[in-house]
C-alpha cells in the first residue's frame, strides 16, 4: 500500500521539468543527426558563433551549466577539431574558439535547427512558447539569486 505522505515523481518539478528537456533535446537531436551534434553541442557552437571567442567560466554562466558539465561538452567538440581551447591571458584562464571546421558544422547544422525550432514552436503555439521561454529566463534568475 503506497504511503500518503511519499510525494509522486510526477508532481516534483525538478521531475517534470527535466522529462520534458529529455523529451525536447531527443527531438532536437533527432534533427541535428546529420551533422552528428548532439543538442548541448550545438548550443555550444551557436554561442561561439554568435559570440566570438569566449573565456571558459563566461561560457558557463551563459549556459547555465557548472565547470565539469561544460568540459565533458567541450571534449567531444575539441576532439573533432571544431573547437580550440587555449590558455587564456593569465594562463590560470581558458579560451573556447570555433574552429573554421567548427563554423562549417554549425553553418551545416542551423537550418537542420532551424526547422526543429520551428516545428517546436508551432507544436506549443507561438504566444505559448513566448510566454514559456520568458517563464523559464525568470526561473533561472530567481534561482541564481
Amino acid at each position: 500500500m503506497p504511503d500518503a505522505r511519499t510525494p509522486k515523481p510526477a508532481d516534483c518539478v525538478c521531475f517534470g521539468l527535466r522529462s520534458a528537456a529529455r523529451a525536447i533535446t531527443g527531438f532536437y537531436e533527432d534533427a541535428l543527426k546529420p551533422c552528428e551534434l548532439k543538442a548541448t553541442q550545438f548550443a555550444l557552437l551557436a554561442h561561439l558563433a554568435r559570440l566570438g571567442t569566449m573565456p571558459f567560466s563566461e561560457l558557463t554562466e551563459q549556459l547555465v551549466t557548472d565547470q565539469t558539465t561544460l568540459t565533458r561538452n567541450l571534449r567531444p567538440l575539441e576532439r573533432r577539431r571544431l573547437i580550440s581551447v587555449r590558455p587564456g591571458q593569465d594562463k590560470r584562464t581558458r579560451e573556447i574558439s570555433l574552429t573554421t571546421a567548427g563554423r562549417a558544422v554549425f553553418e551545416r547544422a542551423l537550418p537542420l535547427w532551424q526547422q526543429a525550432q520551428q516545428k517546436m514552436t508551432l507544436k506549443l503555439g507561438h504566444s505559448r512558447w513566448t510566454e514559456m521561454h520568458s517563464d523559464l529566463r525568470n526561473l533561472i534568475t530567481e534561482l541564481k539569486n
